[in-house]
């Protein structure tokens, strides 16, 4: 998943089935892969992780969702970014939620 961007992955996280796409150019395409397989576009939030230092961001065009509360790129939401992280560091461990 490195190949596109080296040192980052862009990633699209379903936060309900605690399952995540990545390695796209675009976040959207991530979120394309996630909606392909069933995933509900209200619990896709973008993301970008940083393998080497295990960092989370969480700055995407497709967190900006007025009707869901999040009117900017970065995901406002404390919680959904503590779900993401988890669900990050979860997956890149190999630990099943």
């Amino acid at each position: 998943m490195l190949e596109v961007y080296g040192d980052f992955i862009k990633l699209a996280v379903d936060v309900e089935r605690n399952v995540l796409a990545g390695g796209g150019k675009l976040h959207a395409d991530c979120e394309a892969v996630l909606l392909e397989n069933g995933s509900n576009n209200d619990n896709v939030w973008g993301a970008d992780w940083y393998p080497f230092s295990q960092k989370v961001e969480y700055e995407a065009m497709l967190n900006i969702r007025p009707r869901l509360g999040n009117r900017s790129m970065f995901l406002q939401d404390p919680e959904l970014r503590a779900m993401i992280a988890t669900i990050v560091d979860n997956l890149s461990r190999g630990i099943q939620p």
